[in-house]
Parts: C-alpha cells; sequence; structure tokens
C-alpha cells in the first residue's frame, strides 16, 4: 500500500492526471482510507478534464463520491476522507438539481469542519468553508426559498464569515491557491472595500498560472479589475 500511494502523490504532483487514476482504480476494492481517498481525488480530477465526455464525467462524479464515502467507514478520523467527500458531495448536486444541493449542504459544511478539526493547517479545507458561506451569502432569493422549505431554520452565512474564513486560508498558507486569492478580492468587493478588492484581485491575476483552473483564475480577476 505504501509504494502505492508514494507512487499515487508522485503522479498528482506530476498532473498525470490520467495514470494517476489508472494506478488507483484498481485498488478501488481497498479498505485503506489512505488509497481510497487518493482515488476519489483523482476520480474527480478526471471527471474535470475537458477531454472527459459528459456521460464518464457523471459516472466519475458519482463513484468518486463511493470512494470517499467508502474512505470515511474505513477511517472516521481520516481529516482528507472527510474533506473529499464534502467536495464529492457537492459535485453529485451538481447533477441532482437545486434542492437536493441545497439539502446535502449543511452535511458538507459539517465535513469541512470535521476536517479542520482533524487537521487545523489544511488550507484548503478552510477555503472551502469560506467558499460555502459566499455561497449562502450570494444566493438568490428563490434558492432561499426552496432553503426555507427543507430545513427549520435553513443555512446561512454573510461574506464577512467567507472573508474571515479565506483570511485563515492565507494565515495557514500563505500564496498556496490562486483561488482563494480572487475569493478574498471577490468577497470585498461585495462588501464596497475597493482597496482591498484591487489588493487580493491584483494578486490573482499575478499568480502564476500552472493549472487550467490558474488560467480561469487570471481571467476572471482581471475582468473584474478593469470592471473596478
Amino acid at each position: 500500500v505504501e509504494d502505492v500511494i508514494e507512487q499515487a502523490d508522485y503522479l498528482y504532483g506530476s498532473g498525470e492526471t490520467e495514470k494517476l487514476y489508472r494506478l488507483l482504480v484498481q485498488h478501488k476494492d481497498s479498505d485503506d482510507a489512505e488509497l481510497l481517498w487518493r482515488l476519489a481525488r483523482s476520480s474527480r480530477d478526471l471527471a474535470q478534464l475537458g477531454s472527459t465526455s459528459a456521460e464518464e464525467k457523471r459516472q466519475l462524479t458519482y463513484d468518486s463520491l463511493e470512494y470517499a464515502k467508502k474512505a470515511l467507514e474505513k477511517n472516521e478520523s481520516n481529516f482528507a476522507a472527510h474533506k473529499w467527500y464534502g467536495i464529492c458531495l457537492s459535485d453529485v448536486g451538481d447533477y441532482e438539481g437545486i434542492k437536493t444541493k441545497i439539502g446535502n449542504a449543511i452535511v458538507i459544511k459539517e465535513h469541512f469542519q470535521r476536517a479542520v478539526e482533524l487537521n487545523p493547517k489544511d488550507a484548503t479545507t478552510i477555503h472551502l468553508i469560506g467558499i460555502w458561506c459566499y455561497s449562502f451569502a450570494e444566493m438568490p432569493w428563490y434558492q432561499r426559498k426552496i432553503a426555507a422549505t427543507l430545513f427549520a431554520t435553513p443555512p446561512t452565512s454573510t461574506f464577512q464569515e467567507a472573508l474571515r474564513y479565506f483570511h485563515m486560508a492565507e494565515e495557514a498558507d500563505p500564496n498556496f491557491y490562486s483561488k482563494n486569492l480572487l475569493f478574498l478580492g471577490k468577497t470585498y468587493l461585495k462588501l464596497n472595500n475597493k482597496k482591498m478588492a484591487l489588493l487580493w484581485l491584483s494578486k490573482a491575476k499575478e499568480y502564476p498560472a500552472q493549472t487550467e483552473e490558474d488560467k480561469q483564475v487570471q481571467k476572471e480577476a482581471l475582468e473584474l479589475l478593469n470592471s473596478i
């Protein structure tokens, strides 16, 4: 198992998404949580590729949730299993419609919070809680109505709360992720603080793009800077 994990981490670091998936999917019946959450992540990464067909994307999205769920069953105190379960559950919601997505929201946040309890230094999970807060702060009225029918007290949040998490993520690991810089800028814009928005959006725009996502972030940051 250790050899496979070492090989998997090397492939992940090298951006070998397809090779990594082929390596890990052979171990889908494993009882090892470390292997299983990595398989969940790699299935999701493969689903995100532009070259993956719509049908495969859907299948991989549902598979990734199954692997993450199995990882949690094998080891409830594995922080990464909680983190990826939350991420994969959110992805499945994109296929199941807004009602399911809102319905899953509380469970998703609980798993992210449990992941942070287990590993307070994981900046990505802290960032994800920030994204969760931002989404609920920005939620349109018709979605709020759906939320009100699903929960006795529907989940709510504020841009201030989102901002706090994005800053916490930055403190845990400065400059770790282009999207965290972008969302710091976007949140400051929502709070009408143009000076701070300019600062963070400029950082996002100048972030060295290594992935497809980084390129998207640069583009969005540039558009927002131009609009200010």
